[in-house]
């Protein structure tokens, strides 16, 4: 009896127990997912960006890929301090699927299909509403897309593109899957290249047909942008920059970039380019609060997409005779094709009588072997470069015109009568051998470096311009010069016999008056006067002290400062010769002047 009373209050603690859990669960309300959760969207197959779009439209090409999705912390309930509650969708791995295919270097098809292989979570109860995390992967909702490019092209600084996107219901909504309903909407895609610089932009308007709201927060129709820049490495087959991409629904004005109502993320992500293959790596947060931000994304990708055909242009054949110009021993002639490289594309008769490969039809020179040319006046003619008539293999000036000689060594040079390497057209000198210069009025003339009008052969002074002298050892030399602590004169100062009257020596004295006035460092001359040894001593001192006084009183006429100059006599003491000579005497009887640094040295005894 007791066992009985026992088994009758258990079944009815247990029939409460139902009728209590039953009657909780009653009251609670399951959040329906009803949602895409996934907000990775990625470009259509082929671009080098994993959002945005780079408008690689070129040629009629297919491609194919795959992009790894690994997203952490998809679905967070939070706590109203803001902080985190519970992870109702924690790890989800997705594979993206995907194929385009461009069309006639414009036009792009592409698709997408999402498939989940992992989705993991916890269930929570918050009041009365239980939300339920996933349990099991499926597909997602098959994305279709068409794009149209509007301007510039790949690779270009600016290419956009105009296209739109459909979303069909494919994905499970209790598993985060699908919308449950269609999604359409255009979108325009604006990319281009500077240099190693890349960017995109993409902006679009997507419709959703399911608005209801998601854990409290509104949906519906929503905003997609994207941006991304990067630099181009490794001659550009590298590509590396980052990404910002998100949403925001436009239906409610509260609801317009919220906090909860625009995802938002950031990647930082390179593809490479290898051949046909492309291979792409990519991580980052994401930046905002809304149902599907990742706290964390990866990804990884590998696509083919073959590079489009290179345009081809066909051989050159100039006559048109199926025989390409690189074979045509006749290019511009229409002939048959032979097996021998000299008349492969001739015609069957072909006159080449000196064999230079030029028909005789358009051989200027059909006689004479020569080279091709576009003037039909020396088309097949020998190579004639400064076009005087002498062709370049027997013209010793090829560069420049000149007349036909007997001599090999001048034939085609221009005339040069003094055989001094400067043409007589040029030659200031025509008939003395000289050197060229830049100056037109010496070129070709004798070398005349103090440009005295004395050529340096016959110079005796070739640094010092002078006048012309009957004696060889003075043609050319100044008549004064300063040199040794003197001043030199090239003539002697002559004097009446016995006398001190100076004659026919103006021209030396101007030019001593005019050696002092220019030499201002000249503070004092002496001027000195010598005899020679016939008569005696004191007359010959006496005459010799007159004569120096003589051209004192002469330099200061002639515009000397007197204070500078001083005389002084002294007969046959200072003799330059033997005095037993005509020739001797005649050196001794002089006039010297001797430069001193002071204005009051006095005069020799």
């Amino acid at each position: 009896m007791n066992d009985r009373r026992a088994g009758w209050c258990l079944g009815c603690v247990t029939s409460a127990a139902v009728f209590v859990w039953g009657t909780l669960a009653g009251a609670q309300t399951r959040v329906t997912p009803g949602t895409s959760l996934n907000r990775f969207e990625p470009s259509e197959t082929g671009s080098d960006w994993f959002v945005s779009e780079s408008l690689d439209l070129r040629g009629t090409r297919p491609a194919l890929g795959v992009v790894g999705d690994f997203a952490y912390k998809s679905y967070v309930l939070k706590n109203p301090d803001g902080s985190e509650n519970t992870v109702v969708v924690g790890n989800q791995f997705y594979l993206h699927l995907g194929a385009s295919l461009v069309l006639v270097d414009r036009l792009r098809l592409g698709a997408s299909l999402p498939i989940a292989v992992l989705q993991d979570g916890n269930d929570k109860i918050v009041g009365n509403q239980l939300y339920v995390a996933p349990t099991d992967g499926g597909v997602g909702d098959l994305r279709f897309a068409l794009d149209l490019r509007l301007v510039g092209e790949y690779g270009d600084p600016f290419t956009a593109s105009l296209g739109g996107r459909l979303w069909l219901p494919t994905g499970n909504e209790l598993q985060y899957l699908g919308d449950g309903q269609v999604r359409v909407g255009p979108r325009l895609a604006i990319a281009g290249d500077a240099g190693s610089f890349a960017y995109a932009v993409g902006v679009g308007v997507v419709y959703r047909a399911n608005d209801a709201p998601f854990n409290g927060h509104p949906t519906g129709t929503q905003a997609d942008f994207n941006v991304a820049m990067g630099a181009r490495f490794a001659d550009k087959a590298l590509l590396i920059g980052p990404e910002l991409a998100g949403s925001t629904i436009v239906t409610d004005s509260g609801a317009f970039f919220g906090d909860h109502t625009t995802p938002l993320a950031l990647l930082l992500g390179g593809h490479y380019n290898a051949g046909d293959v492309r291979i792409g790596l990519g991580a980052g947060p994401g930046l905002s609060n809304a149902a599907g931000t990742a706290a964390f994304r990866a990804l990884a990708s590998l696509e083919w997409f073959p590079a489009p055909a290179k345009a081809t242009t066909p051989p050159s054949d100039r006559d048109g005779d199926a025989v390409i110009d690189s074979e045509d021993a006749c290019i511009d002639m229409p002939g048959v094709r032979t097996n021998d490289p000299k008349t492969n594309g001739c015609p069957l008769v072909v006159a080449d009588r000196d064999g230079d490969g030029i028909v005789d039809g358009d051989d200027a020179c059909p006689d004479t072997p020569g080279v091709k040319t576009e003037d039909p006046k020396t088309n097949g003619c020998p190579s004639d470069r400064d076009q005087d008539g002498i062709a370049d293999a027997k013209d010793a000036c090829p560069d420049v015109a000149g007349p036909k000689t007997d001599d090999p060594a001048t034939n085609g040079c221009p005339p040069d009568r003094d055989k001094d390497g400067v043409a007589d057209a040029v030659d200031a000198c025509p008939d003395v051998a000289g050197v060229k210069t830049e100056d037109p009025k010496t070129n070709g003339c004798p070398p005349d470096r103090d440009h005295d009008g004395i050529v340096d052969r016959d110079d005796a002074c070739p640094d010092a311009p002078g006048p012309h002298n009957a004696d060889p050892k003075k043609n050319g030399c100044p008549l004064v010069s300063i040199k040794a602590g003197q001043v030199t004169i090239l003539e002697q100062i002559k004097f009446k016999t016995n006398s001190a009257v100076i004659i026919e020596s103006q021209t030396i004295l101007d030019a001593v008056a005019k050696t002092l006035n220019e030499h201002s460092e000249i503070k004092h001359l002496r001027v000195q006067g010598h005899t020679d040894n016939t008569g005696s001593l004191a007359y010959n001192k006496n005459l010799s002290r007159q004569r120096a006084a003589a051209v004192v009183t002469a330099l200061v006429k002639t515009g000397v400062n007197k204070n500078r100059l001083s005389s002084a006599g002294f007969g046959p003491t200072v003799p330059l010769a033997d005095n037993s000579t005509d020739e001797g005497r005649a050196a001794n009887r002089r006039v010297e002047f001797h430069i001193e640094d002071s204005a009051t040295t006095k005069p020799a005894p």
